[in-house]
């Protein structure tokens, strides 16, 4: 096999330097790949007026395969401030480029796996009976639908005669919203289609089905968003009944979710949500299992391209630090993930169990892992920095803990 070539884009803030250290780990691993380095986010919209240039939208269609580091978002005002002199009063509008990879490839299917490292401080704890402290194993797989819904980018301010028109022709927006000044309205629509709804409940059932869940929850709200939320439910009943007989489907909404998540996050195994309150449910999730600095995720497209990426931000406070004290492992988690998608799962599980010797050590934690508030100083206190967290996962990798089974990092991998 030709060597592969990954397209790294660092992003902003502490997007690159969770992908270098990344990418010191996958070589270690002994991972065979050049990296090519795809130019992205506030950078590129300062000075050129798009956050996600044509050569990096190429790069990304030859290559197939991306890493990505970070994005720095801003209000639409403050993001056409920062423009260039030269580019201002253009009419140029800021957006997400990472969105707008999403929309460009249709990389529909999002994954992000909410699953527990033993010996994590930062793991999910409760009081059971008796005033017993458990920590239950938290194995949840997220998959959202990424391109439509909340997120699709048809939005309005000030509609114009023919959006008013059509709003004007349901009742409800006559008897709630017609006598307001058209002015006054902002209006963000929340689009569903049956094809795209279907390929991702199919993509839920068939990894339920792969790796022995025994149930997958569509995580919506039906009983007030009808059309759209009731749609996903409905359509889940199908496929359920016609090709998964074997997978329980259950049905929770999004703000019940929410709560349950903290009473028996156990229970849950596969869920499938549309693009907002997926993103909303992972993330309740991933405060489960350490928080945003151990939460990966993947999004793919029907045609092969695959982008894989941690689910934090760029933390720009952080971003300037002689040292950078940000936890790798989220970048490193979506890194096996990619790994997995190249069919090299012995050399992702590898990486896992190091990562997951070094959590179970406790010897090496970065700040967040420690419970410390994110500073400069936190190195001087005992925590590790990033490239001291990378270096242990290293060390281990180079070690018979690499290739011992006590340290699984879950039965998934």
């Amino acid at each position: 096999m030709s060597k592969r070539t990954i397209v790294t884009m660092p992003g902003d803030g502490i997007g690159r330097v969770v992908l270098d250290e990344t990418i010191r780990i996958l070589n270690s691993a002994g991972f065979d790949a050049e990296y090519v380095e795809g130019d992205i986010g506030w950078e590129f919209w300062c000075k050129e007026g798009n956050p996600l240039p044509k050569r990096t939208i190429e790069l990304l269609q030859k290559h197939k395969i991306g890493l990505f580091g970070a994005i720095t978002s801003k209000p639409k005002d403050d993001a056409a401030n920062e423009l260039s002199p030269t580019l201002q009063n253009k009419g140029l509008v800021y957006s997400s480029p990472i969105v707008g990879l999403r929309q460009h490839f249709n990389l529909d299917i999002c994954i992000r796996p909410c699953k527990t490292y033993k010996g994590n401080p930062l793991n999910f704890i409760r009081r059971g009976k008796g005033g017993v402290i458990e920590e239950p194993i938290v194995d949840v797989v997220i998959f959202r639908q990424n391109t439509e819904g909340l997120y699709g980018g048809v939005e309005w301010s000030n509609p114009d005669n023919t959006v008013y028109a059509a709003l004007t022709s349901h009742p409800k927006f006559v008897k709630n919203f017609g006598t307001v000044p058209r002015e006054d309205l902002s209006i963000s629509t929340r689009i569903f289609t049956k094809s795209a709804t279907t390929r991702i409940l199919m993509a839920a059932f068939e990894y339920a089905k792969k790796n022995g869940y025994k149930s997958v929850t569509v995580c919506e709200k039906p009983n007030v968003i009808r059309e759209t939320s009731g749609m996903m439910f409905k359509l889940a009943q199908e496929i359920q009944k016609k090709k998964f007989p074997e997978i329980e489907l259950w049905n929770t909404n999004i703000d019940a979710q929410m709560m349950w998540l903290t009473k028996n996050p156990e229970n849950y195994g596969v869920i499938v949500a549309g693009n907002m309150f997926g993103d909303i449910v992972s993330d309740g999730f991933a405060g489960l299992i350490g928080g945003l600095g151990f939460a990966c995720s993947a999004q793919m497209s029907e045609d092969g391209i695959a982008v894989f990426e941690p689910t934090h931000g760029s933390a720009p406070k952080y971003a300037g630090y002689a040292t950078s004290i940000v936890n790798p492992i989220a970048m490193v988690e979506s890194a096996c993930m990619m790994l997995d998608y190249l069919k090299e799962k012995e050399m992702s599980a590898k990486i896992r169990k190091a990562v997951a010797q070094v959590i179970q050590e406790e010897k090496v934690q970065t700040y967040d892992m420690m419970r410390m508030t994110g500073s400069a100083d936190v190195l001087n206190q005992g925590a590790a920095s990033t490239q001291q967290m990378a270096d242990e996962i290293i060390g281990k990798l180079k070690t018979k803990y690499s290739n011992n089974p006590d340290y699984e990092y879950e039965k998934n991998s």
